[in-house]
């Protein structure tokens, strides 16, 4: 029989706060972060909107850790600390190889990768600044974490575009469900706010010049933000024994690929994952309350996500609600999973499912319950979060009362 695990701390920053609780009540309020994005670096972009971190928090991390890290693992380990104070764990010489790390990232250490590029091309330098390699590793955030932490269990970083965190999250569950550690911290980070980047995205043509509006008839695309979400998961029994408050259980995990094209989605890889998560989660459609989208904003997406829904849930899907919280914290790539795990834990506990801000207009194709614009009160059981990224990797969570 699988181990049960467990979430027994949570923590996040983004566009919307600098730690769960202002981030919970920015969602609860329908609050979003989408705004001009404040950075002079950012010159020639047609598109200069986004969720940005205005100001980061007195984190208290020692400088010599924090000049060797781009603003990605900064981020997470932010979160991290964040996290484990809330599940009042710390690690010492009888548990330290039995804790890990497990983060995801989408698109590693591009701040650094541009500084460095400014200070060679542009200003003459003829030397590559001495942390550059380890800051830009996708799996630096991890391991950045594991030293803040002191953790020496399983650590590793995890990258698959826009799935990263829940493929972080569903990493670090098996490593318990196996016997690899007892406790592990996961998640996902971001920081993409970035010229190069946006360049990127720019050219894909899928950015909104104003603001995130999933579902609506009437959107134009997708935001994107910076930020970090994480949780430290723990097995049932270890939980137990040393008398910790559990948020909530992650009852099961679903993953799959669509195999059909590096950026346009298929409806059925997302079904797959849904299903495959309710069948390793133990649940009926009829047990999900809350499902926390995809829900980016762009036409196909939405429409193909809904499509997706509708076949797994069936006849339940009136009676499921549904929101796509990058409305307010937008799309953070690597890190949106580890934000909608927030949103999800907080909904279970507190019976508020948040909504999908920034809608105007029903769309036809898109007929499902979103939660316009304003939080409901409700008794949330179980809930989904979906997480589908470019290369057609698909990544579904359950997470359910305890």
């Amino acid at each position: 029989m699988l181990k049960r695990v467990v979430i027994t701390g949570i923590g996040g920053i983004c566009g919307l706060g600098n730690d769960v609780p202002a981030i919970w009540d920015a969602m609860r309020s329908g609050r979003s972060a989408i705004g001009p994005i404040d950075n002079p670096s950012l010159h020639d972009l047609k598109v200069k909107v986004g969720s940005e971190i205005k100001t980061l928090p007195d984190h208290g991390i020692d400088r010599k850790q924090v000049v060797s890290m781009d603003r990605f693992s900064l981020l997470a380990v932010i979160a991290a600390r964040e996290a484990m104070q809330q599940s009042g764990l710390t690690a010492h010489a009888d548990n330290t190889y039995r804790m890990g790390a497990v983060v995801g990232v989408g698109v590693a250490g591009f701040e650094t990768i541009e500084e460095n590029y400014r200070a060679i091309l542009i200003e003459g330098r003829n030397r590559a600044a001495i942390f550059t390699v380890p800051k830009v590793m996708p799996g630096a955030a991890a391991g950045q974490v594991s030293m803040s932490l002191g953790l020496r269990g399983p650590v590793f970083g995890v990258t698959s575009a826009c799935s990263s965190a829940n493929h972080a999250i569903a990493s670090a569950v098996d490593q318990i469900r196996l016997g690899r550690a007892d406790v592990m911290v996961a998640g996902g980070t971001e920081a993409p706010l970035v010229w190069g980047v946006l360049k990127g995205w720019e050219a894909l043509r899928v950015l909104s010049p104003d603001t995130c509006r999933p579902f609506s008839a009437d959107r134009q695309g997708l935001s994107l933000g910076e930020g970090a979400g994480m949780a430290v998961l723990e097995s049932y029994d270890h939980a137990m024994a040393r008398g910790a408050t559990i948020l909530a259980e992650i009852a099961g995990a679903g993953l799959s690929a669509d195999a059909s094209d590096i950026v346009a989605p298929t409806v059925e890889g997302p079904e797959a994952a849904m299903r495959f998560c309710l069948v390793d989660a133990g649940l009926n459609p009829e047990d999900v309350d809350y499902l926390n989208a995809h829900g980016t904003g762009t036409k196909a997406n939405d429409q193909i996500e809904t499509a997706a829904i509708k076949r797994v849930f069936g006849e339940h899907v009136g009676a499921l609600s549904v929101s796509s919280t990058k409305s307010m914290h937008a799309h953070c790539l690597g890190a949106s999973g580890g934000l909608e795990m927030i949103a999800c834990v907080m909904a279970i506990r507190d019976g508020i499912v948040p909504p999908t801000a920034n809608f105007r207009e029903p769309d036809p194709e898109c007929d499902l319950d979103v939660t316009p614009n304003t939080a409901r009160e409700r008794k949330v059981r179980a809930a989904l979060s979906n997480s589908f990224a470019f290369g057609g990797t698909n990544a579904v969570l359950a997470f359910k009362a305890i």
